[in-house]
């Protein structure tokens, strides 16, 4: 029988990167690798990371509750609860909460490749390295993801 993954809403994995929030629910674990799925909690008027873009897989974004800024090379898009984004490789994008309320979104990763990204930036700021763009930069590189320096 193949295996069952059930997250209660107090389960996953958390992992606290300043003013945002990953738990992860599915570390592609069950999935085989093929999709990694993440809940991100934004403090009001906090930026996401700086615009990236992914070579390897698509990431997905499902507003759940307060409002998110897409960002997608000059467009920002508004972006309330119950709106998806997707992100095809190649696609510079980043987010942020400018909003009074906390957000939370719905994030996938397919393949799975990027979760191990986010405890790699817990893991640096557990080493006393600060969270900033050139510190999350060189992170990202570990999982074929460059800065959008063209939209810097």
């Amino acid at each position: 029988m193949t295996g069952v993954s059930v997250v209660g809403p107090d389960g996953g994995e958390v992992i606290e990167l300043g003013a945002t929030r990953m738990r992860i629910l599915e570390d592609g674990t069950t999935t085989g690798h093929r999709l990694g799925i993440g809940e991100i909690t934004i403090a009001p008027h906090t930026e996401g990371p700086p615009q990236h873009r992914h070579a390897e897989h698509d990431e997905g974004f499902y507003v759940v509750s307060g409002t998110v800024h897409f960002t997608v090379g000059t467009a920002v898009h508004v972006a309330p609860a119950g709106t998806l984004a997707m992100i095809p490789p190649g696609a510079p994008h980043t987010f942020a909460n400018h909003g009074d309320v906390p957000a939370v979104i719905l994030n996938t990763f397919t393949p799975d490749l990027y979760v191990n990204y986010f405890r790699d930036l817990r893991d640096m700021i557990a080493g006393g390295r600060a969270l900033t763009a050139r510190s999350t930069a060189d992170v990202m590189s570990r999982y074929a993801t460059e800065p959008a320096d063209d939209y810097a």
